[in-house]
């Protein structure tokens, strides 16, 4: 490295660090203009100054190669560690690729010996096969599914990397919902309990492992970056999934932004493509900058999924629900009809101009979404209540229309005439279920359904977790102790994450769907995990109403996880697409999404 005399080009990452800025002198002007000009993403600043984003950066960094003085290239020693690690795990996977013995990996059989004297924590095949995987990386992916034993394996990869002395301490970014998990697992995987500290506020210096929710990542981001650039870290994204937009959402903006002050960076998601390709870009993005979404582009380039999951196997780790033993989740798919009233209503916001009319702004798609998947489970959703939470009141049994009736005043009233066929249909299952002694978990998007369905379901004492519980422990404590307490109901966007209700309850029902697929994976798993009994009948009821939103979402869902299901090798995944259709007894939106919605609202381009 040259002194500051002799320097020609600086290349450093700017404060947010997804992206790097390079600085030259006025004798280099016209060749920096040029250079910047190679990247799709440079843009000058000023007559000697331009940016890059880092990705871009990574993924051409041969082009700084070409500089006329070599010697006079200064690069900031955290991007010069950054892209030498990125390189080198390029070099690792394409050699993975091309060696199908594997003889320099770390095997399954080396794991016990890795983890270091204080580890004590039992491990099972599959978990010390992932944690080899991982370790023969600099840093690493585990999308396995829920109840695979990810956070051990994760402590387990840290924990040899620690004993290595590659790291000190570990930042976890997870969901509230996976604190406990977290908190648990640093006791009782070692010897001597790894110190964790939530940051709730304060932050306890003396914290080896540090835990904070994706809520908070932005407000904290420079007390994050301090405490990761203190000692050499490692930093763990769980339900990665989260941060799926990468630089274009807040939390994927603050994760990229962490990543490159840590030593070791691994992810784990057992939903890794929710949408399609761009999801799994994004978090290979921010795994290996540059490499991991070029690789993923390449990959998915031609189209061909089964190529795709072949060449993308070396970058990540899966435990699947089949490797796992689990008995086999029944799904089934029961369509309803719409009453006549109920129909119509529908069929007005479909036909709307004024709902027709916002193809073009996706704040305003999202929300009609919305509406459509509110009409279609019970118009009076629509209406205003007393308050946000207040229950739609039913009286059964339904009554002749009135004459006279503006479609308005209809859809004040509606609860009185019709009830809707789904809420109809759930109460029967609950009812079944409860008579066979079996517990019910009622899954729906809307706390006024879920208020709704409380009244409609009182004789069973049924437990509600929604955002405004308060009491979430309580209601769950009874739902899986107290026998007079046969449903639970909640929203996946609330209970999709981070609790097990398999050893009590086998039965789930979805009043309705939005289309997000990662959602719809991971509230399946609260009930099909590992440790049911290899008898267990785990049964899982979608309703749907015929001609409507439902349909869209079916198809759109279908797809993505077929998807998934193909670009993870994952057969089960895939099952899970074209659900068997069953009689009836009794919105993130992606650009697809937003495609097959307006089709149904009769506007295709």
């Amino acid at each position: 490295m040259g002194t500051t005399a002799d320097v020609s080009l600086t290349l450093g990452f700017d404060e947010t660090r997804t992206k790097v800025i390079l600085r030259t002198t006025e004798s280099y002007r016209g060749e920096l203009v040029q250079l910047v000009g190679r990247f799709r993403t440079g843009g000058q600043l000023g007559p000697l100054t331009a940016s890059v984003d880092l990705d871009d950066l990574l993924a051409s960094v041969g082009e700084v190669a070409g500089w006329s003085d070599p010697a006079g290239v200064e690069w900031a020693s955290d991007l010069r560690s950054l892209i030498l690690g990125n390189l080198h795990d390029a070099a690792t996977v394409e050699k993975r690729l091309s060696t199908p013995d594997h003889t320099s990996e770390v095997l399954a059989d080396d794991v016990p010996h890795l983890l270091g004297d204080e580890w004590i924590a039992d491990l099972g095949e599959f978990q010390r096969r992932d944690i080899a995987k991982l370790l023969s990386l600099q840093h690493g992916a585990n999308f396995s599914v829920p109840g695979a034993g990810k956070t051990r394996s994760a402590l387990g990869v840290y924990a040899a990397q620690k004993t290595m002395g590659h790291v000190k301490r570990l930042l976890v970014v997870c969901p509230k919902s996976a604190y406990e998990s977290w908190q648990y697992e640093t006791a009782v995987c070692f010897r001597h309990r790894l110190r964790p500290h939530v940051l709730d506020g304060s932050l306890d210096e003396w914290a080896e492992v540090l835990i904070v929710n994706y809520e908070r990542l932005d407000r904290s981001l420079s007390t994050l970056a301090a405490w990761l650039k203190t000692e050499p870290s490692m930093i763990i994204l769980d339900e990665a999934h989260r941060m799926k937009l990468g630089a274009r959402g807040t939390y994927g903006a603050a994760c990229m932004a962490l990543g490159p002050l840590a030593q070791r960076r691994l992810i784990l998601t057992g939903t890794p493509a929710p949408n399609g390709s761009k999801d799994l870009e994004n978090l290979l993005g921010f795994v290996w900058p540059g490499h991991g979404q070029r690789s993923v582009t390449r990959a998915v380039a031609g189209g061909d999924l089964a190529y795709a999951s072949v060449a993308l196997k070396p970058l990540f780790t899966r435990t699947t629900k089949l490797e796992l033993g689990l008995p086999p989740m029944e799904l089934r798919m029961r369509y309803v009809d719409m009453p006549p009233l109920h129909a119509d209503i529908y069929g007005s916001l479909v036909g709307d101009p004024d709902t027709r009319a916002t193809r073009d702004d996706l704040s305003s798609l999202g929300k009609t979404a919305l509406r459509l998947l509110m009409a279609a489970t019970s118009p009076a959703l629509l209406m205003q209540g007393g308050s946000r939470y207040e229950p739609l009141a039913y009286q059964l049994p339904p009554l002749e229309i009135p004459e006279g009736h503006s479609l308005y005043a209809l859809m004040q009233n509606l609860p009185d005439y019709e009830l809707s066929p789904k809420y109809k249909e759930a109460a029967a299952i609950v009812a079944e279920n409860a008579r066979l002694g079996r517990k019910t978990l009622v899954w729906t998007t809307f706390v006024r359904s879920l208020t709704t369905l409380e009244q409609l379901l009182e004789k069973y004492a049924p437990a509600v977790v929604y955002g405004g519980t308060g009491d979430r422990d309580e209601q769950l404590r009874r739902f899986r102790e107290d026998p007079a307490c046969m449903v639970l109901l909640s929203n996946p966007a609330t209970l999709g994450e981070g609790i097990s209700l398999h050893q009590v309850c086998h039965d789930a029902v979805y009043v309705d769907r939005d289309f997000v697929a990662g959602r719809f994976l991971q509230s399946l798993d609260r009930i099909h995990r590992l440790g049911l009994d290899p008898d267990t009948e785990t049964r899982v009821t979608v309703l749907a109403v015929r001609d409507t939103i439902d349909e869209v979402v079916e198809a759109r869902l279908d797809q993505k996880l077929e998807f998934m299901g193909k670009i993870l090798d994952d057969p089960s995944v895939q099952q899970l697409s074209g659900l068997e259709e069953e009689p009836s007894v009794a919105a993130g939106l992606a650009p697809g999404d937003i495609e097959a919605l307006l089709r149904h609202m009769g506007r295709s381009q």
